[in-house]
């Protein structure tokens, strides 16, 4: 390149040019702790649920279901938190307000009527048998989601 040459600026990705992926984005900071929170979640709850639909189905397929069903929404969580960018941030948003809805209603389901799940889902007893990490990481991460950004302010 010779002096009077400008320098190629490399053009932005498309789908990329606002994410979150500097300072202060969702998967960052305090938000990393929630991904990997969220990423073993995931794979407890995926792991745990796929043996139990392929193995023991017909013992509490309502339990194994609302199990597989937590997976989702846990992994979707996760890719969000860590794909950044305000439509993902949207996204988790609205995922960790379904997953707080169901851990309520499932552990509330589970407090008033225990014979509808002969065995436990990750949600029942809002939570119980995961230490209630399962009612503490919606708030959490509706808190991180809802925490002002650079910019905003």
């Amino acid at each position: 390149m010779t002096s009077g040459e400008a320098a190629a600026v490399p053009e932005t990705p498309p789908g990329t040019a606002h994410r979150s992926v500097g300072p202060g984005g969702i998967g960052t900071g305090p938000g990393r702790l929630l991904v990997t929170l969220y990423g073993i979640f995931t794979v407890g709850a995926a792991s745990r649920s796929v043996l139990q639909l392929a193995t023991r189905f017909e013992d509490a397929p309502l339990a194994y279901v609302l199990s597989a069903v937590a997976a989702v929404v846990y992994a979707f969580i996760t890719f969000s938190l860590v794909r950044g960018g305000e439509s993902a941030r949207k996204a988790a948003f609205g995922c960790c307000w379904a997953e707080l809805v169901g851990v309520l209603a499932v552990g509330t389901w589970t407090r008033i009527e225990s014979s509808a799940f002969p065995d436990a889902t990750v949600w029942s007893d809002y939570g119980r048998g995961y230490l209630f990490l399962p009612v503490v990481l919606p708030v959490a991460g509706l808190l991180w989601l809802c925490r002002p950004r650079r910019g905003d302010g």
